[in-house]
C-alpha cells in the first residue's frame, strides 16, 4: 500500500488545510465507509471514516462520535487525528481522520487463527484483554459506556496493543428508565446500535422502571473474552441459525468441556457473563482479576499494555 502509485492518478481530499491522497477502500457499512488515505506532507497512512448524515439526527450522532473521541487520550482508545463536516450535493458527510492500524481488528486476527486451526496462547489473551479492560475503564471512569463492544470494534497493532474504536454508540453510563415508553425507546435504540450477539440481556427486554448502567459493557466484554478463547462469540451460531439470542442470554454461558485454558481464565469468564446485571462485576474488579492471572501465568509479560 502506498507503493508506486502515481499521485496524479489519485483523488485527494483536504481537511484543515492538509491534503490527503486516496489509496483504496478499506471497509463499508450501512451509512459509513472507510478509505485508506496518505498524507501529502508526512507520507503516513490514515483511515478516513466517512459517515453519511442523511438527517439532522444522523449529523448529531456523528458530532457525538467526534466528541467522544476528543474526550479521551488513552493508549487503548483510538485517537482522532482530525475531522470535518462536508456539504456535497445537498448532503452532509462527517469525515473522521483516524490512525491506520495495518494489522486490522481483533476479529480478523482470530479469523486467521481459526483458518490455521490454531488457538491464541493464554498469555497473549491476557495481554490483549488487559488492554481492552484498561480502555473500557477509562470510558467508565468518565461516566460513559461504549454499548457496542465486540471483536470487530477492537483494533490490534503489531505489539498486541488493543484500541477500542467505533465510539458512535457511546452514551452516558447510567440511564434511569421511568415508564414503558422510555423502556421501549431504549430497547429500540439498542436493537439498532448494539450488535445482537454481544448485547447484554437487560437490553433485549428493558423493564419499565430500572437503571441501565455501564455493566452492559461488562457482558459484551465477556463475549469478547469468550471469542478470544473459542474463536467465535458465545451467541454467534445461535444468531446465524436464526434462533433466539434474547432467550439464550438468559441462561448461564456454557464453556465447552474441551476448553484447554486455565481454570482461572474460565472462572473469570463465568464471573463476567452473569445474566443479572446487579450481580455482574465492575471493570475495576475485572482488571484486578486479569492482572492477578497475569502475575500467576508462566511466560506472561506483566507490563501494562
Amino acid at each position: 500500500m502506498g507503493q508506486a502509485l502515481c499521485i496524479c492518478s489519485r483523488g485527494s481530499i483536504t481537511i484543515d488545510n492538509k491534503k490527503y491522497y486516496s489509496v483504496q477502500k478499506l471497509d463499508e457499512g450501512g451509512f459509513s465507509y472507510v478509505d485508506l488515505v496518505e498524507g501529502a506532507k508526512d507520507g503516513r497512512f490514515y483511515a478516513l471514516k466517512k459517515i453519511l448524515c442523511h438527517d439532522r439526527q444522523a449529523r448529531q450522532e456523528a458530532q457525538t462520535e467526534v466528541e467522544m473521541h476528543q474526550m479521551f487520550s488513552h493508549p487503548n482508545i483510538l485517537s482522532l487525528v482530525d475531522f470535518a463536516f462536508v456539504e456535497s450535493g445537498g448532503k452532509t458527510e462527517a469525515w473522521l481522520l483516524l490512525p491506520y492500524i495495518r494489522r486490522g481488528t481483533l476479529w480478523s486476527v482470530l479469523e486467521r487463527l481459526r483458518d490455521k486451526g490454531s488457538l491464541m496462547p493464554e498469555n497473549q489473551i491476557l495481554k490483549i484483554f488487559r488492554g481492552i479492560c484498561s480502555g473500557l475503564k477509562a470510558i467508565h471512569d468518565k461516566g460513559y459506556a461504549h454499548r457496542d463492544l465486540k471483536p470487530t470494534n477492537v483494533l490490534l497493532d503489531e505489539d498486541d496493543r488493543p484500541l477500542l474504536m467505533d465510539l458512535g454508540s457511546m452514551n452516558r453510563a447510567r440511564i434511569e428508565v421511568k415508564g414503558s415508553r422510555e423502556a421501549m425507546t431504549i430497547q429500540d435504540w439498542a436493537a439498532q446500535r448494539c450488535t445482537i450477539s454481544y448485547r447484554a440481556p437487560e437490553l433485549f427486554h428493558v423493564e419499565s422502571h430500572c437503571i441501565i448502567d455501564e455493566r452492559t459493557d461488562i457482558w459484551s466484554l465477556g463475549c469478547v473474552l469468550f471469542c478470544m478463547m473459542m474463536l467465535e462469540g458465545p451467541y454467534d451460531l445461535i444468531f446465524q441459525k436464526g434462533d433466539s439470542v434474547a432467550l439464550a442470554v438468559q441462561n448461564p454461558v456454557t464453556i465447552p468441556p474441551t476448553c484447554s485454558y486455565s481454570e482461572g481464565l474460565q472462572m473469570l469468564l463465568s464471573s463476567i457473563m452473569v445474566s443479572n446485571p446487579q450481580e455482574r462485576p465492575n471493570i475495576s474488579w475485572v482488571l484486578d482479576q486479569v492482572q492477578d492471572l497475569q502475575s500467576r501465568s508462566p511466560n506472561t509479560q506483566t507490563n501494562m499494555v
